[in-house]
């Protein structure tokens, strides 16, 4: 990885902005249900994610309590290239499994809050306090309707701007 490119990506996950809010964890997450593929249906984009068609995250519990993520992507379109990335993450001690570090680079740890988890392990919002970043994920390509409408409701009432959420666009 190129210097810059190192250096745009330190800058995008801590730099941008600083806020105060605090956003509220789930009270507890199953790691071993939260384990698995999970669509991108909604988010607030880092560089990378922009114009992400067929976005999946993946998670796998490692022996060491680590998780091993995949995030893979179709760049550009639908036949784009195929990118793939490999943060770890890193469940906060007394989190209830519910705040982890993602580390794409080493020592750098991203703040990542899972903040709402349907009792099914369906859906589920990742966000931060900064408000700069979120995602709207799913266990399947799509959402109906009437959800999606609380999910974002939801994600608006926390702070968000939803004018700045991008739709993934899956097939």
């Amino acid at each position: 990885m190129t210097v810059i490119k190192t250096f745009f990506i330190i800058f995008i996950l801590f730099g941008c902005t600083m806020n105060t809010n605090k956003i509220e964890l789930v009270k507890s997450v199953d790691i071993d249900k939260f384990m698995g593929d999970w669509y991108v249906i909604a988010n607030i984009p880092t560089f990378i994610e922009k114009d992400a068609f067929n976005a999946i995250e993946s998670y796998k519990l490692n022996d060491d309590g680590t998780i091993a993520t995949t995030f893979t992507f179709n760049q550009g379109s639908f036949d784009g290239p195929l990118k793939t990335y490999r943060p770890k993450g890193f469940v906060i001690p007394d989190s209830n499994n519910a705040l982890w570090g993602m580390q794409f680079i080493w020592p750098i740890k991203a703040q990542y809050k899972i903040v709402y988890l349907d009792e099914n392990y369906q859906t589920t919002i990742v966000a931060r306090d900064a408000l700069d970043y979120v995602w709207l994920m799913s266990r399947k390509k799509t959402i109906p309707k009437q959800e999606l409408d609380s999910l974002m409701n939801m994600i608006s009432l926390m702070g968000y701007d939803k004018n700045k959420l991008q739709f993934t666009k899956h097939r």
